[in-house]
């Protein structure tokens, strides 16, 4: 899901929406991944929000949060996230340079008891929540920061060719990106 804004971020220097879906679409490509900018189209700000919306909209579905380690190390800040925890169970991605921080977070020390063992089927999980699950994979080890300091203007590669989102079907707004 790319976000139309993190509210723990300043606007200021964020991509346009269109870019940063189509970067997304880019690294997901041949994954059986859809990329979706639903929360543009529910028109809401916070993850609790959004997920509560995704629940009305699809109740047949199950769904698992998956979030980089570098957002389990600042979870407790988000708006209820003892509730979106109680929602959903959580996957963790482990990045290299946030393991220390986030199992030393508040948000971990709460979700410590509901911690699946390595190895341990999600199934379980995707039936009950709380549940928090670590994934261990080679990442990518490049930084995204690091990544838009070294090219600034990143976004202006992307194709201002309308694109469609995965999951809605609908278009992707492209204003914003400025002149190529």
């Amino acid at each position: 899901m790319v976000s139309p804004g993190n509210v723990l971020k300043p606007a200021a220097g964020m991509a346009p929406l269109a870019a940063r879906f189509a970067s997304a679409r880019e690294v997901a490509c041949g994954a059986r991944i859809k990329v979706t900018a639903i929360e543009a189209d529910l028109g809401t700000r916070y993850t609790r929000d959004t997920l509560r919306a995704l629940k009305r909209r699809y109740p047949r579905r199950r769904f698992v949060w998956l979030m980089g380690m570098d957002n389990l190390a600042q979870f407790h800040r988000w708006r209820g996230w003892r509730e979106i925890a109680r929602e959903l169970p959580i996957a963790v991605l482990v990045r290299p340079g946030y393991e220390a921080n986030a199992l030393a977070s508040p948000a971990m020390a709460w979700l410590r008891r509901w911690r699946r063992r390595h190895g341990q089927d999600l199934n379980g999980a995707k039936r009950s929540a709380p549940a928090l699950a670590i994934l261990r994979f080679d990442p990518d080890t490049r930084s995204a920061t690091a990544i838009r300091a070294a090219d600034p203007e990143w976004f202006r590669r992307f194709d201002r060719a309308a694109q469609r989102d995965m999951l809605t079907h609908r278009p992707i707004a492209v204003s914003g990106i400025g002149p190529l």
